[in-house]
């Protein structure tokens, strides 16, 4: 470990040359600007391309490093899931990074703007800005920085891209997938539309080895799953300049596919000499629907004031059929369970504001409304083999097991008007500040009827400083609501345990929140060389959601996600991306980063301090990628690795430990002069492996009686793909 961090200290000060120079293209307002013809000797084919070149957008921001790549389809959907647990409302920053195009961010949440960087040809690229002070006029506030993608006034009528790609994994299976994407402009009118077609294949290899409380040995299970799916997906993006003063744009996106999952267990019961072999086989099978409409409108006046209103509305709904059938022989089977999902996620938002410019625009005030509806209708249906029980058709021709808030609608109806103030003191000082009252119903019928009211005050402030041209300074401080998952309130499936199948839904929730607190340093190295930054931040924690125990009777204990009171995370990160110019490879761009993080709370079960459940200790990432101009190649490998060690999840029956190997993945890509891409990449190379031991307590972890404790450890293997892409 002291090897690996005495590496990342040395690249995060390498850049710390004799150049003296400022920095080349930092201009007024902290605005760094990269014109198209910086990134020629790149010969970069989409705006993506560009944004890789770019020192500091590689480690953490949103740009994907050069190592990103389509996500498939089927298992690999990385869809809209609504409700999940995150920071809620449109209109506020993130720490990261923001990409706008021409100043503004897509109405949407799956159709971001961000998924049309690949169809935006180099070409059609003016200049791409990195904005890291404040100002009214952008389409988000409070963010780390804003990447804002210029485009020219008039670019190609119309361009055409396609990407054709191969995947082959450990298996020697290989399974295609294809897009293709128009854009161009008429008039006043720019379009972007896109489709996807694909399969998508994964195989993953489980091995467990548990012991009983006393240590003597228990059983061996190996499981193999074998993942297929595939899918297609459309979207659009369409902008019309109504004229100089009001544009509107409109986006949408759907996304339909399924995944069929093949298992085979094996079990050794080795409480018996010699052990004997049972095996299992399960048929998992799902599906996908999700789509999103979201549109604005923008009415700039004479006087430099702007009216905005936009809108989104989207729909989630994933479909799962589990079935588990004991194999009795060469050709006959037991069927013995039946687990049924189906959930419906709804969401629509209406957000309008205004923007007064005042003082000559060194100020300027922003007041407006968000409205948000969420909707989960969900439905959950378990049948088990029980030889007491009657049989029925509707759980698989097994006995039908009644589980609480199987069956729930949840609804919630969200109001939040703000007003953000945003001060530009002089060129190297600005300050943003924000107020926002949040009301928040939720109503939720079904088995369980219950309705309850929530108010949120959300203060927050920005304050940035230049020391010089290169160095900026920022501090914030913001109260931060977190939405609620609404499968948090009914029951629904627990993927992480097979020996529980469910868990339990817990109505009782309410929104956990957390004042933050962070200071940021940044230093733009002379010369373009690169970007190095520290970030420090502190969370004070209130309502915290973990697991707590939600048993019906002793003899049935089962515990739920619930607030279990107050507590903190704090920790450092560092970051650097490094032209290699003092070594004589100006094309060589290193990116690295690492992070120490901790965090405490009071456990609801046994009473003692801990770390928060699924909270990492810190990560460090290391990659580089190398351009060499003259044979139009460019290649790079990256590693990533979190320590391990105090990785727990503490629910109430057991205790999990989570640890895993490091992470590598490498491409070579090569540019013809006609612009076809051919690249080739891998992933998760050498035997990668994520490990967990899992101790089970009769009676609940506070009782202290061991019950049994699994050793389990998963291998997905490596995967190779091949893409093409060419515009025409």
């Amino acid at each position: 470990m002291s090897k690996i961090i005495r590496t990342f200290l040395l690249l995060l000060i390498g850049g710390f040359g004799p150049h003296v120079s400022g920095q080349d293209n930092v201009g007024e307002e902290s605005t760094i600007v990269y014109n198209n013809d910086y990134f020629a000797q790149w010969s970069p084919v989409t705006a993506q391309d560009m944004i890789d070149r770019i020192p500091g957008l590689t480690e953490g921001g949103s740009s994907r490093g050069g190592f990103g790549g389509s996500s498939g389809f089927g298992g690999g959907f990385s869809g809209f899931r609504g409700g999940s647990r995150g920071g809620r409302g449109f209109g506020g920053g993130n720490r990261g990074s923001e990409i706008l195009i021409n100043g503004k961010r897509t109405a949407g949440k799956n159709n971001s703007t961000g998924t049309q960087l690949a169809r935006i040809t180099s070409d059609q690229v003016q200049y791409i800005e990195i904005i890291r002070g404040t100002s009214g006029e952008l389409d988000v506030r409070g963010s780390g920085q804003v990447i804002n993608v210029v485009l020219t006034d008039v670019f190609s009528d119309l361009s055409v891209q396609y990407e054709l790609t191969g995947q082959q994994f450990e298996d020697n299976t290989v399974v295609p997938r294809g897009n293709l994407s128009l854009s161009g402009t008429r008039g006043g009118l720019d379009y972007q539309i896109q489709a996807q077609s694909g399969n998508n294949h994964d195989v993953t290899t489980y091995k467990e080895n548990s012991v009983l409380g006393d240590f003597s040995a228990n059983d061996f299970i190996y499981r193999k799953d074998i993942d297929d799916g595939g899918g297609y997906g459309l979207s659009a993006n369409v902008g019309y300049e109504i004229n100089p003063n009001s544009s509107a744009r409109l986006s949408g996106q759907f996304t339909e596919g399924t995944n069929d999952s093949d298992i085979i267990r094996k079990t050794v019961n080795l409480r018996i000499q010699p052990g004997i072999e049972s095996y299992q086989r399960e048929d998992i099978r799902s599906k996908i629907n999700n789509w999103e409409i979201g549109g604005d409108y923008e009415y700039n006046t004479v006087r430099g004031d702007r009216f905005k209103v936009l809108f989104i509305s989207n729909s989630f709904t994933p479909d799962r059929l589990r079935e588990r059938w004991n194999l009795t022989g060469p050709s006959s089977e037991s069927k013995n369970l039946f687990l049924d999902s189906t959930s419906t996620t709804k969401e629509r938002i209406l957000r309008s504001s205004y923007t007064l410019d005042m003082f000559g625009g060194s100020q300027d005030i922003e007041f407006g409304a968000e409205r948000a509806q969420t909707i989960l209708d969900s439905s959950l249906a378990l049948g088990t083999l029980n030889p007491n029980g009657i049989s029925s058709a509707a759980v698989g021709g097994l006995v039908p097991v009644d589980i609480p808030n199987a069956r729930s609608s949840v609804e919630e109806m969200r109001y939040e008007p703000f007003v953000i103030h945003n001060w530009v003191f002089n060129s190297r000082m600005s300050l943003e500040s924000s107020v926002l009252y949040e009301d928040s119903t939720i109503t939720q019928s079904g088995q369980i009827s219950k309705e309850r009211s929530y108010d949120y005050v959300k203060p927050k402030l920005d304050f940035r400083y230049d020391l010089t041209p290169t160095i900026q300074l920022r501090g914030t401080m913001e109260k931060i609501v977190q939405q609620l998952s609404f499968n948090d309130f009914v029951a629904a499936l627990d993927t992480r345990d097979e020996d529980r199948d469910v868990q339990f839904g817990n109505e009782n929730l309410k929104q956990e929140w957390y004042w933050n607190y962070e200071f940021n340093a940044e230093y733009r190295l002379p010369n373009d060389i690169g970007v190095a930054s520290a970030r420090i931040f502190y969370e004070d924690w209130t309502d915290k959601i973990e697991r707590i125990d939600v048993s019906p009777s002793k003899d049935n204990l089962q515990g739920a996600n619930g607030n279990i009171g107050d507590g903190e995370k704090y920790g450092l990160e560092l970051n650097s991306s490094t032209r290699m110019r003092m070594i004589g490879l100006p094309n060589l761009l290193i990116n690295a980063s690492i992070s120490f993080e901790d965090s405490n709370v009071t456990d609801p079960f046994l009473g003692i301090e801990r770390r928060m459940s699924f909270n990492w200790r810190g990560r460090q990432n290391l990659s580089f990628r190398h351009d060499i101009p003259s044979k139009r190649i460019n290649w790079g490998i990256r590693f990533s690795n979190t320590p391990d060690g105090n990785r727990k999840f503490y629910d109430l029956i057991d205790i999990e430990y989570w640890d895993s190997d490091p992470f590598w993945s490498a491409f070579f890509e090569w540019r013809s002069r006609n612009n076809t891409t051919v690249r080739l990449q891998t992933s998760r190379m050498g035997n990668w492996e994520f490990c967990r031991k899992r101790f089970r307590y009769n009676g609940g972890i506070a009782d202290g009686y061991l019950a049994e404790l699994e050793s389990n450890c998963n291998h997905s293997g490596h995967d190779i793909t091949l893409r093409v892409t060419g515009t025409f």
